[in-house]
């Protein structure tokens, strides 16, 4: 599933793409892609680019929210303009002037999601953004429940844009046990987790910006040789 610095790295690439663009096509491949009934917004201009978790969130002049959850298995693709929806795995194409974003997902399961909304807060599971954030903040939120470690970093209620392949990678630079519980941990873990999530987040978004050189991102995946397990 695409996390923090996979979507990260998206938003930089849309936003040289799309941003100040208008959204002139959505082509549906699957009915069951599109979850809301609003109107798609069709000829009104992207005037904004967030992330939400680990959601896409295209926002419109007219104040309305496209927003897209690529679940496990779905990739973005920057394609020529009009390019066509052939193949199982295409789900859609998101038609602008300069081109066509195509989102695929592969396997049999349709899990990627797309929301139009006017209220982006309605799709906000409220989980802390771990980037830059205080030692004391991200020590409060951790131990607001008592979970596992891994359970405590995936969970979207408690901490923004990481699963659960980051995750290994954080408690293993951090050198703690994923079913370690978070509120046994002493004062010296919690630091080591703290530093390790910026670290670890960071790292992956700088080696995956390094790949793209300015393309769009192809390469986004969570099996990845050198990530810990």
């Amino acid at each position: 599933m695409p996390e923090y610095p996979d979507i990260t790295i998206y938003l930089e690439a849309l936003q040289a793409r799309v941003l100040g663009q208008p959204l002139t096509g959505l082509r549906l491949a699957t009915p069951f892609l599109l979850r809301t009934v609003e109107p798609v917004p069709t000829g009104q201009t992207v005037a904004r680019l967030d992330r939400v978790g680990k959601r896409i969130a295209f926002g419109f002049d007219s104040g309305v929210w496209m927003v897209l959850h690529l679940m496990i298995a779905g990739r973005l693709h920057w394609k020529p303009a009009g390019a066509k929806l052939s193949g199982r795995n295409m789900l859609a194409a998101f038609d602008f002037p300069q081109g066509s974003l195509v989102l695929t997902e592969a396997g049999s399961k349709r899990q990627a999601s797309l929301h139009i909304v006017h209220d982006l807060a309605s799709l906000d599971p409220g989980g802390l953004e771990v980037i830059g954030v205080t030692l004391a903040a991200f020590a409060e939120r951790l131990r607001s429940r008592n979970h596992t470690l891994k359970r405590s970093l995936t969970d979207p209620r408690l901490f923004s844009g990481i699963g659960n392949a980051y995750s290994d990678e954080i408690l293993h630079a951090a050198r703690l046990s994923p079913v370690a519980l978070s509120q046994k941990l002493t004062d010296d873990e919690v630091e080591r987790l703290w530093r390790a999530v910026g670290s670890v987040l960071q790292t992956w978004t700088d080696t995956l910006r390094n790949e793209a050189k300015g393309g769009f991102p192809e390469k986004v995946t969570a099996f990845r040789p050198e990530i810990k397990r």
